[in-house]
């Protein structure tokens, strides 16, 4: 029996939202651009490929992916424009990885690309779980992914830890009806949705496996790896710039400790476990100030963290236990 044939207003043909003028990528195709140069000097690809350099640390492999992909959308671009490329490069992504390790910040990203070269109406992103495609009663699965699928189109659909919407031990369950839907729009309306699919590399695995329908339209698959201590440290560091914080030499120290310690423990959650961190550590200091509240406290006072702000984390009772 054949699946049935999904409308989603707005999509197949029949666009009901107001059209979105691209600012940069309609140009790239229509001035006769030759050269990957003239590519990136049109658009804002270079740019964006700068801030993601600049937001992220680390991440070596995932940045080089991104790059090829781009590269790979320049190429087709100057294709076009000499009437060579025959459709569109299937443009859905996977991107595995534990949690903290900047999935959401480089869909992001890859939003802006795929806008600014033309392969998307707007660089917007619409980040969602199960819980917001997935009904919990006949009839309802349908109508939420449908208007999921509306605020998405003409930009990028991230799906955080996707293989929740298939759950084969529970026959009564409408994930499959919500990864029916997701399939044929993924395969129909390709040239104006791009749709990654992000979890934990391992249930991300499995999800193929059960659901080789979803994996054939999964062009490109990116792994993200787990940061490195150094690394979180100063991802650390930029947390703390950003907020007008620092640690003090002897809190640096302690954070290495920290880290090194955390990394160890269960749910370690990489970028995201540093920012809670963090956190309790202005918690602590802010504690220790208000502790004393005769004492006139300097801009240097306010904005540092000290060690003891550190050692009092329950990392180190454990560590000590």
């Amino acid at each position: 029996m054949n699946a049935p044939a999904y409308h989603l207003p707005g999509i197949n043909g029949k666009a009901t939202a107001p059209e979105i003028t691209p600012v940069n990528n309609a140009a790239v195709a229509d001035t006769g651009a030759r050269t990957v140069a003239q590519v990136m000097a049109q658009t804002q690809v270079q740019q964006v490929m700068d801030a993601l350099d600049r937001d992220l640390v680390g991440l070596k492999p995932v940045k080089s992916r991104i790059r090829d992909i781009s590269a790979l959308l320049v190429i087709d671009r100057l294709r076009l424009n000499l009437g060579l490329a025959a459709q569109s490069p299937s443009l859905h992504m996977c991107f595995s990885g534990n949690p903290g390790t900047g999935k959401t910040t480089v869909a992001m990203r890859m939003a802006q690309i795929l806008h600014e070269l033309g392969y998307v109406r707007s660089g917007h992103l619409v980040a969602v779980t199960r819980d917001d495609l997935v009904g919990q009663y006949i009839g309802h699965t349908a109508p939420k992914t449908k208007e999921v699928l509306k605020k998405a189109m003409g930009g990028v659909l991230f799906i955080d830890e996707a293989y929740y919407l298939y759950r084969p031990e529970n026959e009564r369950d409408y994930g499959q009806e919500a990864i029916e839907i997701l399939l044929q729009v993924m395969e129909n309306q390709r040239d104006d949705l791009v749709v990654i699919l992000a979890g934990y590399k391992d249930r991300m695995d499995t999800f193929f496996m059960s659901n080789p329908g979803m994996n054939s339209r999964i062009a490109h698959h990116i792994d993200f790896p787990d940061y490195q201590e150094d690394e979180l440290a100063q991802i650390a560091q930029h947390m703390l710039s950003a907020q007008n914080y620092r640690l003090n030499e002897e809190a640096q120290h302690a954070f290495a400790k920290y880290l090194h310690l955390r990394k160890q423990q269960p749910h370690f959650a990489n970028a995201r476990s540093v920012r809670n961190a963090l956190e309790r550590a202005r918690l602590r200091q802010a504690s220790r100030l208000f502790a004393n509240p005769d004492k006139e406290l300097t801009a240097d006072d306010l904005s540092t963290l000290n060690a003891e702000d550190i050692l009092a984390s329950r990392v180190f009772q454990h560590a000590k236990g």
